[in-house]
């Protein structure tokens, strides 16, 4: 066995017994997690030199390292796995005399992103030329015009209006 996932609240340890891991909802996943809220393919583990590496696969509820939102991380003993709502501790023993590996996606994140307030595909921001002037004031809502009167209604306005005296 290469680790396991020790369910918090109690219940059963998923054993760790291949260097490559499915988690979701479907049969055919390694791991399979019967909720509507995993994804049929939702994350996948993987042991790279003695460490854990969860990475997600495009889920809609997404996997949390420690209680923050990631696509990929490392994950070492005890750290806490979040598949959607359901909550995990991984236990494993590292090799010794190996370091862990760098998060390199972690170095490149800014904190807002570690976070989970911030997408890492959202655009920056736009540079100083391309900003609007800060007025103080919303910019104005377009009036509304009316909408375009109908044949009958030009002509009864036409037969109400003021003759010519």
């Amino acid at each position: 066995m290469l680790g396991e996932l020790v369910p918090q609240g109690g219940g059963d340890s998923i054993p760790l017994h291949k260097p490559k891991l499915m988690i979701g909802r479907r049969d055919g996943c390694d791991i399979c997690l019967r909720f509507p809220n995993v994804s049929s393919h939702h994350c996948e583990l993987e042991l790279t030199n003695g460490y854990w590496r969860v990475r997600d696969l495009g889920s809609s509820n997404g996997i949390k390292v420690n209680g923050v939102r990631v696509n990929q991380k490392w994950v070492f003993p005890g750290d806490e796995l979040s598949v959607a709502k359901h909550h995990f501790t991984i236990a494993y023993t590292p090799p010794t005399g190996v370091p862990p590996p760098v998060d390199e996606e972690n170095i490149q994140m800014s904190l807002m992103e570690k976070a989970g307030l911030l997408k890492r595909s959202a655009p920056p921001p736009p540079s100083r030329s391309e900003r609007r002037p800060q007025s103080g004031n919303p910019p104005a809502a377009p009036a509304r015009q009316p909408p375009p009167k109908s044949d009958d209604e030009q002509a009864l306005e036409w037969l109400q209006g003021d003759e010519p005296g």
